[in-house]
C-alpha cells in the first residue's frame, strides 16, 4: 500500500500547494514533499527553476497559479514553460538558444565584397555592385567581417606606373599630387572617425552593463559619485561623443532657435543653482527637447531610453522621473518661472515694439475667456490664437 505523507512544512518554507514547499537558503533554492526533499537548483538557474516547475505543473502536482503566486513570475513565463516541457520535454530547457543568422552579408556576400573592397573600389560602389545598403556594409566593415586596403595599397592599384606621371611638367606633377594626398587624407580621418563612432546596439549592451553598478547608463562613474558627495560644484560638463544612429538626435538641429527664442538666456538671474549631478542649463534643455520630441509629460521619459537622450546634452543619461521632478520643484521655488517669464517677455517686446501691444492684448484676451466656463468656442479660438502667436508669458514655462 502506498504509505500516505503527513502534511508537515519545514521550518521557514515557502508553500506551493498542499504538500509543496520551497526554501531558499545558501543560495539554492530546494523544495519538499511534505518534509522530504526532492529537487535543488542554484538560486540563478533560471533554466532548473522553469524545468522543474513546469515538471510539477504537469505532473498535476501543482496548479499554475500556484506557481505564479509562490515565486512572483508572470503567469506567461509559466504557461510557455509548461507548453515547452510538454512538446520537448526536460531536456529542451538546457539547449542552446537559437540564433538567427546572417541574411544580407552572408559568406559569399562578404567574400565578394571583400575582393572589390581589395581592387579598390570604394564603399559606395562596392555597395552599389552588389545591391545592399551602404550602412550595412559599412557595419560589416566597422565589425571586423570585412577589411578595407591602406592609403599605400589603394594608391599603388589606382596608380600602377607612377615613373610615367613623373615625366609630367613639375606644375601639373605637383597639383595631381596634392590633390591626391588631400583626398588620401580625407578619406583616412572619415574611416577612423566612423571607426570610433558608436552604434546604438553598443550603446544600448554598455548603458544594461552599467545598471549593475549605479543605475542604467550611468557610466561616468566618478563624476556622480562626487556630485553624490558634494564635490562637483559646477555640476557634470557637457561632453560630447562621435555616435551614430541616436535616437532624437534630429532635434540637436533645432538648438540654435531654442537659443534665440530665450530658453537659456536669464538663467542664472532668475534661478538659484543646481547642486549635484545636472545643471540648470541641462535640465532647461531636456525641457525644450522633451518639447521638440512631443515628449509631453515628465512620466512619459520613463518610456524612452534614458541613454540615448543623455547624448544629445552631452551627458550619459537624462535623469529619472522623481529626480527630474526634484529639480523642477527647486526651479519653481519663489516663483522663479514667473520672474523669468516677465524678463522674456520684457525682452520680446523691447525688440520688437511694434508687437508690444498685440502681445498684451493677446495674452490679456486668452485669460479673461480661459476664466469664462460657458464661452467654449471664444475660449478655444482665443487659446489657438494665443499658441500660434509670439510665445508669451504662459508658454515659456516649459
Amino acid at each position: 500500500m502506498p504509505q500516505a505523507v503527513l502534511p508537515l512544512v519545514p521550518e521557514g518554507a515557502t508553500p506551493i500547494a498542499q504538500l509543496l514547499s520551497v526554501v531558499n537558503e545558501n543560495g539554492k533554492c530546494t523544495y519538499f514533499v511534505g518534509v522530504f526533499p526532492v529537487f535543488s537548483h542554484p538560486v540563478d538557474d533560471h533554466d532548473s527553476f522553469r524545468m522543474f516547475t513546469a515538471q510539477l505543473v504537469c505532473q498535476g502536482r501543482c496548479k499554475q497559479v500556484d506557481i505564479v503566486n509562490a515565486f512572483a513570475v508572470t503567469a506567461i513565463s509559466v504557461k510557455r514553460a509548461v507548453k515547452q516541457y510538454r512538446e520537448h520535454g526536460s531536456a529542451a530547457f538546457y539547449l542552446p538558444r537559437p540564433g538567427r543568422g546572417p541574411t544580407v552579408m552572408t559568406q559569399p556576400v562578404i567574400q565578394q565584397a571583400q575582393a572589390l573592397l581589395s581592387q579598390g573600389c570604394s564603399r559606395k560602389e562596392t555597395a552599389r555592385q552588389l545591391g545592399v545598403k551602404p550602412d550595412t556594409l559599412r557595419k560589416a566593415i566597422h565589425h571586423g567581417k570585412l577589411s578595407e586596403p591602406t592609403a599605400q595599397a589603394a594608391h599603388a592599384h589606382h596608380d600602377p606606373q607612377p615613373q610615367i606621371r613623373s615625366n609630367t611638367t613639375h606644375g601639373n606633377t605637383t597639383h595631381g599630387k596634392t590633390t591626391h594626398e588631400n583626398t588620401t587624407k580625407d578619406n583616412t580621418t572619415n574611416a577612423n572617425t566612423d571607426a570610433q563612432a558608436s552604434n546604438k546596439s553598443e550603446r544600448g549592451f554598455q548603458d544594461a552593463a552599467a545598471a549593475d553598478g549605479l543605475g542604467v547608463a550611468c557610466t561616468r562613474v566618478v563624476e556622480r559619485v562626487s556630485a553624490a558627495i558634494g564635490v562637483l560644484p559646477g555640476g557634470a560638463p557637457a561632453r560630447y561623443e562621435d555616435c551614430r544612429d541616436v535616437t532624437f538626435g534630429g532635434v540637436l538641429c533645432a538648438l540654435p532657435a531654442l537659443e534665440q527664442n530665450g530658453l537659456f538666456r536669464h538663467l542664472g538671474h532668475c534661478f538659484q543653482p543646481l547642486g549635484g549631478y545636472y545643471t540648470s542649463l541641462q535640465i532647461f534643455s531636456l525641457l525644450g527637447f522633451m518639447a521638440l520630441c512631443r515628449i509631453k509629460t515628465v512620466e512619459q521619459l520613463q518610456y524612452h531610453p534614458p541613454g540615448e537622450l543623455g547624448k544629445l546634452l552631452g551627458l550619459d543619461r537624462v535623469p529619472e522621473v522623481r529626480c527630474l521632478r526634484y529639480k523642477l520643484a527647486a526651479l519653481s521655488a519663489d516663483e522663479a518661472p514667473e520672474k523669468w517669464a516677465a524678463q522674456l517677455s520684457q525682452d520680446w517686446m523691447q525688440a520688437d515694439p511694434d508687437l508690444a501691444g498685440a502681445l498684451t492684448s493677446t495674452a490679456t484676451c486668452g485669460c479673461i475667456t480661459a476664466n469664462k466656463p460657458n464661452c467654449r468656442g471664444a475660449t478655444s479660438a482665443a487659446n489657438a490664437y494665443v499658441s500660434a502667436a509670439r510665445p508669451t508669458t504662459g508658454s515659456t514655462t516649459v
